[in-house]
């Protein structure tokens, strides 16, 4: 663990014992003010800053970016303000300069889901980015795999279509291609959803 980690941990745990308020007000949902985006010139940055941030326990998402911060790159990286000046050394040592640093309040916008939905009858589509997914909501068998330009796709739709969500590889188990990120996200949201009784 850093020793900045550790400080905001330990700082953390603290204030939480004498101001319970505090720890009501984080458990709550955020509010536009409280996160930060991180903008990158390439989807690949993206995905790199995302896995060493969740690594190093930040409560970070990957969203689509507000019109005035697009480069590109159709995501963004959402971080918790407060954590900007450990995230900024942790991108740093790992050799990833963002383009793009703002609050959310700044920008005034709110960053746009990844996810697009559609259901027709007991069948679901979850997309995210280009990849889309459809599942049989009644047993979650995978019956579709489409979209990306990756050379891939193909590949990926023959590994899971007929696999049911639960016993299926995860899409990231099986490339690391843009078109494999994108269609782990749409796997875990579409998960998400039917757990939920979407």
């Amino acid at each position: 663990m850093t020793a900045a980690k550790h400080f905001f941990t330990t700082l953390g745990k603290s204030l939480g014992k004498f101001l319970p308020k505090a720890r009501q007000a984080e458990e709550a949902p955020r509010a536009l003010s409280d996160r930060g985006l991180l903008a990158f010139a390439h989807t690949g940055d993206v995905i790199r800053a995302e896995r060493l941030l969740r690594e190093q326990g930040l409560d970070i998402d990957v969203k689509g970016p507000p019109p005035q911060m697009r480069t590109g790159c159709d995501m963004v990286v959402v971080f918790p303000l407060i954590s900007q000046a450990a995230v900024l050394a942790s991108l740093k040592m790992a050799g990833l300069e963002p383009e793009q640093v703002v609050s959310a309040h700044d920008v005034l916008l709110e960053p746009v889901s990844l996810f697009q939905s559609s259901r027709l009858d007991h069948w679901l589509m979850v997309r995210a980015a280009n990849m889309k997914i459809t599942v049989d909501c009644r047993d979650k068998r995978i019956v579709n795999i489409s979209g990306g330009g990756c050379p891939d796709v193909p590949w990926l739709a023959h590994c899971l279509c007929g696999q049911t969500l639960d016993t299926a590889p995860e899409p990231l188990s099986l490339g690391q291609t843009l078109c494999c990120y994108s269609l782990q996200k749409a796997f875990e949201e579409i998960r998400r959803q039917l757990a939920c009784g979407s």
